[in-house]
């Protein structure tokens, strides 16, 4: 009786084991959500840094960067959930944070040589187009995340959740000079919306090398 309780505990033991061995299926909902970010991410990225340089318009550079790190955060964060996939999380956000700062510096210095040598921003029916666009899809995808990140006890997601909705903020920011300029004519506006941003990237780069981002 004893050897065969003893034989059972022997094959439940195994099973557990086996059982816990077994990579954890990735939730369908996250590989939605950040594969929806990641593409979207791609495209704002894209038209925001084109508009910059046809516009000259250091707002939507400043907005294009950010949109570069939260696609790089939205790529790590999904590689995270994949349990064969091995890499380092750590060095990936620190390189995020390390490349906001560098952003920030950037964005910073041409906006200042702008306001100081007269750089007038042209009206960029682009990048206002790709601003709200991205004030509609960015709370909606904040949401989710948020959502899922409940569900599944995710740090990561969640974290995610909110540099989505920090790009809203930003997209909004934006949207505000680029209206403006586009208005009233304003050519310094678009300078002054891109500083007012910089506290936003250099939180973003702070969170990001504390591992706060896409931990």
């Amino acid at each position: 009786m004893v050897d065969v309780d003893a034989s059972k505990l022997d094959l439940l033991m195994t099973s557990k084991k086996h059982d816990k061995d077994r990579p954890v299926t990735m939730p369908a909902a996250v590989v939605w959500l950040q594969g929806i970010t990641i593409v979207w991410m791609l495209v704002e990225t894209a038209v925001s840094l084109y508009s910059a340089q046809q516009a000259h318009s250091v707002a939507l550079l400043a907005f294009g960067s950010d949109s570069l790190v939260e696609l790089i955060s939205a790529t790590v964060v999904l590689l995270s959930f994949m349990p064969a996939f091995s890499f380092s999380k750590r060095r990936a956000e620190r390189w995020a944070g390390i490349l906001l700062f560098v952003l920030a510096a950037i964005v910073g210095f041409t906006a200042v040589a702008s306001l100081i040598g007269g750089v007038h921003a042209e009206t960029s029916c682009l990048g206002i187009g790709i601003t709200i666009a991205a004030l509609i899809i960015m709370p909606v995808l904040a949401w989710g995340k948020r959502k899922v990140a409940l569900l599944n006890n995710s740090r990561a997601l969640a974290a995610d959740a909110i540099q989505s909705a920090t790009c809203a903020y930003l997209a909004a920011l934006t949207l505000a000079g680029l209206t403006i300029n586009a208005v009233f004519h304003i050519h310094w506006i678009d300078s002054v919306a891109a500083l007012a941003a910089l506290p936003i990237l250099l939180i973003e780069g702070s969170r990001a090398m504390r591992g706060e981002n896409c931990c």
